[in-house]
């Protein structure tokens, strides 16, 4: 089984007009492909999944895989629902598309128990057994932790489940699984840190702020799992001004902002209820980008 490690990005999904940007969401990818990443991780909260229909998730999905497609580049898709069954299917269909592997978020609102988030994952990940499955945790949209002791019970129990995308913004969660089980592998899943859980054995980030900047998040991956701490260091003590006004309103409003500011995408549209930043906010987007080279432009 092939898994996907090493640098990826949370893509945006670019709209016009209220639908999906078809062509613009394309170059994107092209993007991410000519400047280094490693895989792209298409309909994730970055990607406004939550507001997207079925079938606009699985179009950018398959327009992920065709653009990819002969490249080094692979697709890690987005399948996850705090509806099980829900998820079963986008991640069936995800799997006929062609993806490389799946991730999926920890169910939302309901509120499960933690045999009830082990027993989802199962069931997901069982049903697309042939594909590498990450399991992808961020406790602060979905109100529930997927435990260290569960995402280890899944690792151990699931053949295909081979890795954790940790976003809860803990570097101890992340020395915790790894003292656990080294063969895990976890991912970054906030920018600000993506050096320090490199530095303590993670394999790899997924990147809101690559969207942006794509050549210098792969290369900060590249150094660290080469073994250049301090290259990998400084590039993420470079980007630190950009990945923390990149949250200073809920994820994805500053990094379309920041695309659309760039001139990436034509159109700054969202899916209600997400809206354009504050212009207070836009105002600290455009100052801070001022300070990087946007390449691709």
């Amino acid at each position: 089984m092939n898994i996907v490690t090493g640098s990826s990005t949370a893509l945006i999904t670019p709209f016009k007009n209220g639908k999906l940007d078809e062509q613009t969401y394309a170059a994107l990818l092209q993007r991410q492909i000519d400047n280094g990443m490693d895989a792209v991780c298409p309909v994730g909260t970055t990607g406004e999944s939550a507001t997207l229909t079925i079938d606009e998730d699985i179009r950018c999905i398959e327009i992920a895989v065709e653009v990819c497609k002969g490249t080094r580049v692979k697709v890690l898709a987005g399948a996850g629902s705090n509806s099980t069954a829900e998820a079963i299917t986008t991640a069936l269909r995800a799997q006929k598309c062609g993806v490389d592997a799946i991730f999926s978020v920890c169910p939302y609102y309901n509120k499960p128990s933690q045999e009830g988030i082990y027993q989802h994952f199962k069931a997901i990940a069982e049903s697309v057994s042939e594909l590498p499955f990450m399991l992808y945790n961020v406790p602060s949209r979905t109100a529930t932790d997927i435990s260290a002791e569960t995402a280890i019970r899944l690792f151990d129990d699931i053949e295909n489940i081979y890795g954790i995308k940790e976003a809860t913004g803990s570097l101890e969660r992340t020395v915790e699984l790894l003292s656990l089980r080294p063969d895990f592998k976890v991912f970054s899943g906030d920018d600000a840190i993506d050096y320090p859980i490199l530095a303590n054995g993670g394999a790899g980030i997924t990147s809101v702020t690559s969207n942006l900047m794509p050549d210098l998040k792969s290369e900060l991956v590249k150094l660290a799992l080469s073994g250049d701490f301090a290259g990998a260091k400084a590039i993420n003590d470079k980007l630190y001004p950009l990945n923390s006004v990149m949250f200073c309103e809920a994820n994805p409003m500053p990094i379309k902002a920041a695309m659309y500011i760039a001139g990436l995408i034509e159109t700054l549209e969202y899916r209600l209820p997400l809206v354009a930043p504050s212009l207070e906010s836009m105002k600290k987007i455009e100052q801070v980008m001022k300070n990087y080279e946007i390449k691709g432009l």
